[in-house]
C-alpha cells in the first residue's frame, strides 16, 4: 500500500462522488478477457498474441482494443474481430469471472455514507448491462457509461459526461481504476484519481500518472475512501 500526497492533494481531502472502472477494478475478469480475445482470433485465423500482450489493452473500448493488438486489421477484419469476440465471452468462454474480494461490501459501504457512485468503463453497453445484472452491482450506481454512448478511454468524456449528469465538480470526484488508461483520463481533466494494483497494468507504471494512493486491494481501497468522504 503506498499513499501520496502533494499540495494540491491534501491529504484529509473529501469527496463527494467516486467514479469506478470496471474490469480490472471492481471485477476480476482480466483471465477471461485474454482467452477469449485469443479464441477469437484463433477463430479468425489471426495470430494468438501472448497472455501479456493481450492483456495490456484490457480497459478500451473493444474497437480501440482489436486494431491496439492487430492494427494491420481491415475494416471489415475488425468487425469480424469484434463480433467474434463479443459472441466467445458472452457465450462461450468458460474462464471464471467474479468481483474482487471486498466489491460489494465497499460499494454498500460508500452508498450509505451517502456518495454518488459512477462506473467509467471499457465494455460495450450490453455487456456491462448483463454483468451488472448477474452481479446485482447495478443499483448501486447512479450513472454508467461506456465507449458506447461516449468515446474510448484515454479520451475524457466518460467522466465530463458524468459530472454533468451529477452536476458536480472535477475537484470533488475522485477516479479509480486499473490501467493507464483510466490515469491518463482522469489527470486530463486535473481530476484526483487512485490507482489499483490487482489489475491489468503494474504499480510502477501507474506512478507516472501520480496517482493519490496505489493499493493492493479493495480491502485497503474501502479503509482508504473511509477517511476521505
Amino acid at each position: 500500500m503506498q499513499e501520496l500526497s502533494s499540495s494540491t492533494t491534501p491529504i484529509n481531502k473529501k469527496y463527494k462522488a467516486v467514479i469506478f472502472d470496471w474490469d480490472g477494478t471492481l471485477m476480476n475478469s482480466e483471465a477471461r478477457i485474454v482467452d477469449t480475445i485469443q479464441k477469437a482470433a484463433k477463430k479468425l485465423g489471426l495470430p494468438v498474441l501472448s497472455y501479456d500482450e493481450s492483456k495490456q489493452i484490457i480497459g478500451l473500448s473493444l474497437e480501440n482494443a482489436i486494431l491496439g493488438l492487430y492494427p494491420e486489421l481491415t475494416q471489415s477484419q475488425a468487425v469480424a474481430m469484434s463480433e467474434a469476440y463479443s459472441k466467445c465471452f458472452l457465450e462461450e468462454s468458460s474462464v471464471e469471472m467474479v468481483p474482487f474480494d471486498g466489491a460489494e461490501a465497499l460499494l454498500l459501504n460508500l452508498k450509505q455514507q451517502g456518495l454518488k457512485l459512477a462506473i467509467a468503463t471499457g465494455k460495450s453497453r450490453k455487456g456491462l448491462n448483463a454483468v451488472l445484472d448477474e452481479t446485482g452491482f447495478g443499483i448501486y450506481f447512479d450513472i454508467t457509461r461506456t465507449p458506447v454512448e461516449s468515446a474510448s478511454k484515454p479520451n475524457p468524456l466518460m467522466l465530463t459526461q458524468i459530472l454533468d449528469e451529477l452536476s458536480i465538480d472535477a475537484s470533488e470526484v475522485i477516479m479509480i481504476g486499473d490501467t493507464t488508461f483510466d490515469m491518463e483520463m482522469a489527470l486530463s481533466l486535473k481530476m484526483d484519481r487512485l490507482a489499483l494494483s490487482h489489475g491489468v497494468h503494474q504499480a510502477e507504471v501507474l506512478q507516472s500518472y501520480n496517482p493519490v494512493a496505489i493499493l493492493d486491494s479493495l480491502h485497503e481501497l474501502n479503509i482508504w475512501l473511509m477517511r476521505h468522504v
